[in-house]
């Protein structure tokens, strides 16, 4: 069960729980039907592991992810579990998703399974297929559309059917939230990533771009957050998660390399969380 937890990748996980607890508290004003918020849920946790699986899957046939890499072992490619058994446990999770997204479609609409269909295969493109987006560049757009915008905007859509104007500007601060988490990872992995002919954004504009990279992100998302305060003002408590985010941006800006940026990676998945959480909480107090 360890290597599974492993290859799963827990510290990535808030990029699917902070969508749907943002989108939720945005329909605050409106009614919450919780058994949706709870579905919505599964799905984005279900199809952030099966994407998950899907990279380690990719990545560990292409030779991309060895046992030198820096950070948390992968499955293929360091040898726990062959590409079959992680190919089951990514259609496992996509079962997971389908099954909780099928109650929700039934439930809301049918155009929600085209959202469905749609987000499978921009994961499994991601580093799947004969020309992956992820090995040009492009990982940051699938994330900010997919685990910002659509995630978001969509969780809060499936409880009245309607979307608030500022559902989309804590989509954008969600989004930005969920890229950053990318960037870091992917500035950890840039020398590898080069060797192998890997463009990611990080291999593209160099070490130090992908480090102020970062820290826009990081900080932009606080600040588009707290914008949501213009319509609901205590959306302004999201400022109070630069506390985690300062630390992390000071370790990045002062060269960290490596091991350390593992580190950095539970820092910003932290702060991912810590940010949700506070902007989800002043969005439903003040509907």
């Amino acid at each position: 069960m360890r290597r599974w937890i492993l290859g799963a990748r827990p510290r990535t996980l808030p990029a699917a729980v902070v969508p749907v607890l943002v989108g939720t508290a945005v329909a605050a004003g409106s009614g919450i039907i919780w058994w949706r918020a709870l579905a919505a849920l599964v799905v984005a946790l279900a199809l952030q592991v099966a994407v998950n699986y899907a990279n380690d899957l990719s990545d560990g046939l292409r030779g991309t992810d060895g046992p030198e890499r820096e950070g948390p072992q992968r499955l293929v490619g360091s040898g726990l579990a062959t590409p079959q058994e992680v190919r089951l446990a990514m259609l496992v999770a996509l079962g997971v998703a389908a099954m909780a997204g099928l109650l929700l479609a039934a439930a809301v609409t049918p155009w929600l399974l085209l959202v469905g269909v749609a987000s499978v295969a921009a994961g499994w493109f991601y580093t799947g297929g004969p020309r992956p987006y992820g090995y040009l560049g492009l990982g940051e757009v699938f994330v900010f559309v997919f685990f910002g915008l659509v995630a978001t905007v969509g969780s809060a859509y499936v409880h009245q059917q309607q979307v608030p104007a500022v559902a989309w500007l804590a989509a954008t601060a969600v989004g930005f939230l969920a890229c950053s988490l990318l960037v870091v990872n992917n500035l950890r992995d840039r020398p590898g990533d080069a060797e192998v002919g890997k463009r990611t954004l990080a291999v593209r504009l160099g070490d130090r771009r992908t480090r102020l990279l970062y820290v826009a992100l990081l900080d932009g998302a606080l600040v588009v957050g707290s914008l949501c305060a213009l319509e609901r003002r205590w959306a302004a408590l999201v400022l109070g998660a630069g506390i985690l985010a300062g630390p992390a941006v000071r370790i990045v800006l002062g060269g960290a390399e490596g091991h350390d940026l593992v580190d950095v990676l539970g820092r910003t998945g932290r702060t991912q969380l810590v940010a949700g959480a506070l902007l989800a909480l002043g969005l439903a107090l003040s509907a």
